[in-house]
């Protein structure tokens, strides 16, 4: 994989993972739980679209108290445009989150750390749209 394809990958997998662990729809929650987290730096952080900082740690102590709250949520990524150099990267895109009546959707800005196999998101500020 080249490198844009390398963070669009990444983009598009990790929102089809988030959506399966919003919904419940896992064999092993255990072995998703460790995929979601695994394309994240060591120095991950972002900026929610309420504006609050998240950080690694809290992300992945957040993720098992939303397991399965929202069975009918459905998550969709467009607009996916990215640039990069060698060893790095910044992806823009939409997300849509629809659930239940309630449709709300954010525009993401993420940067990435590239190496030879992965992205591996470093920073992402999300808006309300």
């Amino acid at each position: 994989m080249n490198n844009t394809e390398k963070i669009i990958w990444e983009v598009v997998e990790f929102h089809k993972n988030i959506e399966k662990w919003f919904q419940g729809t896992t064999e092993n929650r255990d072995i998703l739980y460790r995929k979601l987290l695994s394309g994240f730096s060591k120095e991950f952080s972002m900026i929610n679209a309420n504006g609050d900082t998240v950080t690694l740690s809290m992300l992945s102590d957040w993720l098992p108290t939303v397991f399965g709250k929202f069975p009918q949520r459905i998550i969709q990524v467009e607009n996916i445009e990215v640039h990069h150099s060698a060893y790095h990267g910044v992806a823009t895109y939409i997300e849509t989150q629809i659930t239940d009546e309630t449709t709300t959707q954010r525009t993401s800005s993420a940067a990435f750390l590239l190496n030879q196999e992965k992205a591996f998101w470093l920073h992402l500020i999300e808006r309300w749209i």
